[in-house]
Protein backbone atom coordinates (compact mmCIF):
# COMPACT_ATOMS: atom_id res chain seq x y z
CA UNK A 1 0.00 0.00 0.00
CA UNK A 2 1.67 3.58 0.95
CA UNK A 3 4.05 4.67 3.26
CA UNK A 4 2.05 7.87 4.23
CA UNK A 5 -1.05 7.97 5.36
CA UNK A 6 -3.81 11.12 6.20
CA UNK A 7 -7.63 12.13 7.00
CA UNK A 8 -9.11 15.06 6.31
CA UNK A 9 -11.81 16.82 4.34
CA UNK A 10 -10.85 17.81 1.55
CA UNK A 11 -12.44 21.06 -0.61
CA UNK A 12 -12.98 22.74 -4.11
CA UNK A 13 -11.18 26.50 -3.29
CA UNK A 14 -12.43 29.11 -5.36
CA UNK A 15 -10.00 31.79 -4.93
CA UNK A 16 -10.48 35.24 -6.21
CA UNK A 17 -8.19 36.63 -8.76
CA UNK A 18 -9.16 40.31 -8.18
CA UNK A 19 -7.07 42.22 -5.96
CA UNK A 20 -7.85 43.31 -2.32
CA UNK A 21 -11.68 43.33 -3.04
CA UNK A 22 -13.97 41.70 -0.70
CA UNK A 23 -15.38 38.31 -1.12
CA UNK A 24 -19.14 39.64 -2.18
CA UNK A 25 -17.20 42.36 -4.68
CA UNK A 26 -14.70 39.60 -6.31
CA UNK A 27 -15.89 38.52 -9.87
CA UNK A 28 -13.21 36.33 -11.21
CA UNK A 29 -12.24 33.40 -9.36
CA UNK A 30 -9.94 30.39 -10.27
CA UNK A 31 -10.85 26.74 -8.80
CA UNK A 32 -7.80 24.48 -7.01
CA UNK A 33 -8.19 21.38 -4.56
CA UNK A 34 -7.57 22.59 -1.21
CA UNK A 35 -7.44 21.66 2.04
CA UNK A 36 -4.94 21.15 5.04
CA UNK A 37 -4.62 17.30 4.97
CA UNK A 38 -5.16 17.06 1.47
CA UNK A 39 -1.97 19.64 0.65
CA UNK A 40 -0.01 17.97 2.65
CA UNK A 41 -0.43 14.36 0.64
CA UNK A 42 -0.21 16.10 -2.61
CA UNK A 43 3.12 17.48 -1.35
CA UNK A 44 4.41 14.11 -0.15
CA UNK A 45 3.58 12.68 -3.50
CA UNK A 46 4.75 15.17 -5.39
CA UNK A 47 8.25 14.68 -3.38
CA UNK A 48 7.68 10.53 -5.15
CA UNK A 49 6.52 9.07 -1.73
CA UNK A 50 3.28 6.67 -1.83
CA UNK A 51 0.50 8.27 -0.10
CA UNK A 52 -3.32 7.27 0.23
CA UNK A 53 -6.12 10.27 1.58
CA UNK A 54 -9.00 9.08 4.09
CA UNK A 55 -12.64 10.51 3.22
CA UNK A 56 -15.70 10.57 2.33
CA UNK A 57 -16.84 12.77 -0.49
CA UNK A 58 -20.69 14.19 -2.08
CA UNK A 59 -21.89 12.62 -5.28
CA UNK A 60 -21.52 16.17 -6.82
CA UNK A 61 -19.09 18.08 -9.67
CA UNK A 62 -17.16 19.00 -6.68
CA UNK A 63 -16.71 15.10 -5.39
CA UNK A 64 -15.82 14.56 -8.92
CA UNK A 65 -13.15 17.55 -9.07
CA UNK A 66 -11.70 16.23 -5.76
CA UNK A 67 -10.88 12.91 -7.26
CA UNK A 68 -9.67 13.73 -10.04
CA UNK A 69 -7.25 16.11 -8.39
CA UNK A 70 -6.39 13.27 -6.45
CA UNK A 71 -5.36 10.82 -9.12
CA UNK A 72 -3.58 13.72 -11.01
CA UNK A 73 -1.39 13.68 -7.97
CA UNK A 74 -1.00 10.20 -7.80
CA UNK A 75 -2.69 9.86 -4.31
CA UNK A 76 -4.64 6.47 -3.62
CA UNK A 77 -8.25 7.05 -3.15
CA UNK A 78 -8.81 3.26 -1.50
CA UNK A 79 -10.39 4.45 1.63
CA UNK A 80 -12.38 7.93 0.19
CA UNK A 81 -16.45 6.64 0.26
CA UNK A 82 -19.13 8.34 -1.90
CA UNK A 83 -22.53 9.46 0.20
CA UNK A 84 -24.83 10.76 -2.32
CA UNK A 85 -26.98 11.81 0.56
CA UNK A 86 -24.33 15.08 1.33
CA UNK A 87 -22.43 17.46 -0.05
CA UNK A 88 -18.60 18.56 -0.85
CA UNK A 89 -17.60 21.15 1.30
CA UNK A 90 -16.49 24.07 -0.90
CA UNK A 91 -14.58 27.65 -0.01
CA UNK A 92 -13.86 31.19 -1.49
CA UNK A 93 -10.44 32.75 -0.99
CA UNK A 94 -9.69 36.37 -1.19
CA UNK A 95 -7.17 37.47 -2.89
CA UNK A 96 -4.76 40.28 -1.45
CA UNK A 97 -1.86 41.93 -2.03
CA UNK A 98 -0.56 41.78 1.63
CA UNK A 99 -1.84 40.26 5.23
CA UNK A 100 -3.90 37.08 5.00
CA UNK A 101 -6.62 36.50 2.58
CA UNK A 102 -10.39 36.43 3.83
CA UNK A 103 -11.91 32.88 3.58
CA UNK A 104 -15.62 31.69 4.01
CA UNK A 105 -16.59 28.25 4.07
CA UNK A 106 -19.46 25.82 2.55
CA UNK A 107 -19.00 23.04 4.93
CA UNK A 108 -21.30 22.32 7.64
CA UNK A 109 -23.37 18.83 7.30
CA UNK A 110 -20.98 17.87 4.38
CA UNK A 111 -20.09 14.23 3.13
CA UNK A 112 -16.97 14.82 5.18
CA UNK A 113 -18.98 15.62 8.77
CA UNK A 114 -20.99 12.35 8.22
CA UNK A 115 -17.88 9.97 7.62
CA UNK A 116 -18.23 6.80 8.21
CA UNK A 117 -15.75 5.21 10.39
CA UNK A 118 -16.17 1.67 9.79
CA UNK A 119 -13.80 2.35 6.51
CA UNK A 120 -10.84 2.60 8.91
CA UNK A 121 -11.20 -0.47 10.35
CA UNK A 122 -10.53 -2.20 6.17
CA UNK A 123 -7.02 0.14 6.25
CA UNK A 124 -3.61 -2.00 5.62
CA UNK A 125 -1.36 -0.21 7.79
CA UNK A 126 1.08 -3.24 6.82
CA UNK A 127 3.35 -0.36 4.42
CA UNK A 128 2.25 3.04 6.49
CA UNK A 129 5.61 4.88 8.21
CA UNK A 130 4.19 7.99 8.73
CA UNK A 131 0.86 9.46 9.48
CA UNK A 132 -0.20 12.77 9.57
CA UNK A 133 -2.92 14.41 11.82
CA UNK A 134 -4.69 17.80 11.71
CA UNK A 135 -6.82 19.42 13.96
CA UNK A 136 -9.65 20.35 11.34
CA UNK A 137 -11.31 17.29 10.78
CA UNK A 138 -12.36 16.71 14.08
CA UNK A 139 -13.79 20.01 14.01
CA UNK A 140 -16.21 19.72 11.44
CA UNK A 141 -18.57 17.47 13.23
CA UNK A 142 -19.09 15.40 16.59
CA UNK A 143 -19.03 12.24 14.52
CA UNK A 144 -15.86 13.27 12.19
CA UNK A 145 -14.02 14.08 15.70
CA UNK A 146 -15.39 10.59 16.95
CA UNK A 147 -13.72 8.45 13.93
CA UNK A 148 -10.60 11.04 14.24
CA UNK A 149 -10.19 9.43 18.04
CA UNK A 150 -10.67 5.61 16.54
CA UNK A 151 -8.40 6.45 13.60
CA UNK A 152 -6.06 7.20 16.27
CA UNK A 153 -6.13 4.22 18.65
CA UNK A 154 -5.20 1.66 15.57
CA UNK A 155 -2.08 3.91 14.46
CA UNK A 156 -0.91 3.70 18.07
CA UNK A 157 -2.02 -0.02 18.39
CA UNK A 158 0.27 -0.50 14.80
CA UNK A 159 2.90 1.91 16.52
CA UNK A 160 3.21 4.26 13.74
CA UNK A 161 4.61 7.58 13.52
CA UNK A 162 2.31 10.33 14.07
CA UNK A 163 2.95 14.42 13.27
CA UNK A 164 -0.03 16.36 14.44
CA UNK A 165 -1.20 20.23 13.48
CA UNK A 166 -3.76 21.83 15.48
CA UNK A 167 -4.98 24.06 12.80
CA UNK A 168 -7.11 25.88 14.69
CA UNK A 169 -10.30 26.79 12.78
CA UNK A 170 -12.11 28.73 15.64
CA UNK A 171 -15.17 29.59 13.25
CA UNK A 172 -15.73 25.21 12.82
CA UNK A 173 -15.48 24.96 16.89
CA UNK A 174 -18.70 24.95 18.88
CA UNK A 175 -16.42 27.38 21.80
CA UNK A 176 -13.31 28.09 21.99
CA UNK A 177 -13.26 26.37 25.00
CA UNK A 178 -14.03 22.61 23.63
CA UNK A 179 -11.59 23.40 20.47
CA UNK A 180 -8.56 24.05 23.31
CA UNK A 181 -9.41 20.78 25.40
CA UNK A 182 -10.02 18.47 22.31
CA UNK A 183 -6.97 19.82 20.90
CA UNK A 184 -4.57 19.76 23.43
CA UNK A 185 -6.08 15.95 24.16
CA UNK A 186 -5.59 14.37 20.40
CA UNK A 187 -1.78 16.25 20.55
CA UNK A 188 -0.95 14.29 23.34
CA UNK A 189 -1.82 10.67 21.79
CA UNK A 190 0.63 12.42 19.06
CA UNK A 191 4.35 11.88 18.62
CA UNK A 192 5.74 15.11 17.17
CA UNK A 193 3.11 18.55 17.64
CA UNK A 194 3.82 21.29 15.01
CA UNK A 195 2.13 24.34 16.39
CA UNK A 196 2.51 27.77 15.35
CA UNK A 197 3.57 30.59 17.82
CA UNK A 198 -0.08 32.18 17.30
CA UNK A 199 -1.70 28.87 17.79
CA UNK A 200 0.10 28.21 21.15
CA UNK A 201 -1.00 31.52 22.53
CA UNK A 202 -4.54 30.53 22.21
CA UNK A 203 -3.87 26.85 23.19
CA UNK A 204 -1.01 27.10 25.80
CA UNK A 205 -1.70 30.68 27.06
CA UNK A 206 2.00 31.73 25.69
CA UNK A 207 3.32 32.68 22.58
CA UNK A 208 6.99 31.98 23.86
CA UNK A 209 8.26 29.01 21.29
CA UNK A 210 10.32 26.95 24.82
CA UNK A 211 7.02 27.71 26.66
CA UNK A 212 4.85 26.11 24.21
CA UNK A 213 7.01 23.15 23.57
CA UNK A 214 7.21 22.05 27.31
CA UNK A 215 3.23 22.33 27.55
CA UNK A 216 3.02 19.49 24.61
CA UNK A 217 6.20 17.45 26.23
CA UNK A 218 5.05 17.47 29.56
CA UNK A 219 1.64 16.51 29.08
CA UNK A 220 2.15 13.09 27.46
CA UNK A 221 4.84 10.21 27.53
CA UNK A 222 4.09 9.61 24.14
CA UNK A 223 4.83 13.37 22.84
CA UNK A 224 8.69 13.30 22.42
CA UNK A 225 8.93 16.16 20.13
CA UNK A 226 7.21 19.49 19.72
CA UNK A 227 8.65 21.77 16.19
CA UNK A 228 7.08 25.91 16.70
CA UNK A 229 7.36 27.36 14.00
CA UNK A 230 8.02 30.93 14.37
CA UNK A 231 7.21 32.27 10.68
CA UNK A 232 10.00 33.90 8.37
CA UNK A 233 12.37 33.12 11.36
CA UNK A 234 11.93 29.21 10.90
CA UNK A 235 10.57 26.77 13.51
CA UNK A 236 11.86 26.18 17.69
CA UNK A 237 12.32 22.43 18.09
CA UNK A 238 12.87 21.11 21.54
CA UNK A 239 12.66 17.29 22.12
CA UNK A 240 12.77 15.02 25.04
CA UNK A 241 16.01 13.65 23.68
CA UNK A 242 18.03 16.98 24.77
CA UNK A 243 17.35 18.81 21.06
CA UNK A 244 16.54 22.36 21.65
CA UNK A 245 17.31 24.62 18.69
CA UNK A 246 16.20 27.06 16.13
CA UNK A 247 16.16 26.26 12.66
CA UNK A 248 16.18 29.73 10.16
CA UNK A 249 13.72 30.20 7.54
CA UNK A 250 14.36 31.13 3.80
CA UNK A 251 13.06 34.56 2.79
CA UNK A 252 10.40 34.70 0.54
CA UNK A 253 10.91 37.13 -2.97
CA UNK A 254 7.71 37.65 -2.74
CA UNK A 255 4.64 36.53 -0.62
CA UNK A 256 1.69 35.92 -3.13
CA UNK A 257 -0.74 33.63 -0.58
CA UNK A 258 0.27 32.82 2.72
CA UNK A 259 -2.35 29.80 2.94
CA UNK A 260 -0.90 26.88 2.43
CA UNK A 261 2.57 27.56 4.13
CA UNK A 262 2.02 25.28 7.48
CA UNK A 263 0.97 23.17 4.91
CA UNK A 264 3.82 23.04 3.13
CA UNK A 265 6.21 23.08 6.46
CA UNK A 266 4.44 19.39 7.47
CA UNK A 267 5.62 18.00 3.84
CA UNK A 268 8.86 18.89 4.62
CA UNK A 269 8.47 17.27 7.67
CA UNK A 270 6.99 13.77 6.83
CA UNK A 271 9.05 13.28 3.53
CA UNK A 272 12.64 13.71 5.79
CA UNK A 273 11.35 11.77 8.40
CA UNK A 274 10.16 9.15 5.90
CA UNK A 275 13.90 9.80 3.97
CA UNK A 276 15.48 8.77 7.91
CA UNK A 277 16.74 12.70 8.27
CA UNK A 278 17.48 13.76 11.30
CA UNK A 279 14.66 16.53 13.57
CA UNK A 280 17.33 18.89 12.23
CA UNK A 281 17.04 18.28 8.56
CA UNK A 282 13.45 17.62 8.55
CA UNK A 283 12.85 21.12 9.86
CA UNK A 284 15.16 22.66 7.46
CA UNK A 285 13.28 20.87 4.75
CA UNK A 286 9.85 22.04 6.14
CA UNK A 287 11.02 26.01 6.33
CA UNK A 288 12.02 25.63 2.56
CA UNK A 289 8.60 24.39 1.47
CA UNK A 290 6.90 26.67 3.55
CA UNK A 291 8.88 29.70 1.96
CA UNK A 292 8.02 28.23 -1.65
CA UNK A 293 4.18 27.85 -0.90
CA UNK A 294 3.59 31.85 0.06
CA UNK A 295 5.08 32.27 -3.27
CA UNK A 296 2.39 30.87 -5.42
CA UNK A 297 -1.62 31.62 -5.70
CA UNK A 298 -3.02 28.30 -4.84
CA UNK A 299 -2.87 26.56 -1.53
CA UNK A 300 -0.75 23.63 -2.55
CA UNK A 301 0.73 25.14 -5.77
CA UNK A 302 3.50 25.85 -4.70
CA UNK A 303 4.64 22.99 -3.11
CA UNK A 304 7.53 21.59 -5.43
CA UNK A 305 9.22 18.67 -6.98
CA UNK A 306 12.79 16.34 -5.75
CA UNK A 307 14.75 18.87 -7.92
CA UNK A 308 12.75 22.31 -7.25
CA UNK A 309 13.31 21.28 -3.66
CA UNK A 310 16.93 20.58 -4.22
CA UNK A 311 18.12 23.35 -6.53
CA UNK A 312 16.00 26.03 -3.99
CA UNK A 313 17.36 25.15 -0.37
CA UNK A 314 21.21 25.32 -2.36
Amino acid sequence: MSEFLTIGEPISLFASEDDDKELKDALNFHKYLAGAEVNVAVGVSRLGHSAQYITSLGEDPFGDFIKDQLHENKIGTDYITSNPDYWTAFQLKQKVTHGDPGIFYFRKGSAAAHFDQSILDKIDFSDVKLVHLSGIFPAISDQASKAFQHFIDLINEHNITTTFDPNLRPQLWATQEKMVKDLNNFAKQADIILPGVAEGKILVGSEDPETIADFYLNQSEKTHTVIVKVGADGAYIKSKDGTNTTISGYRADKVVDTVGAGDGFAVGIATALLEGKTISEAVKRGNAIGSLAVQAPGDNDGYPDRAKLESYMK
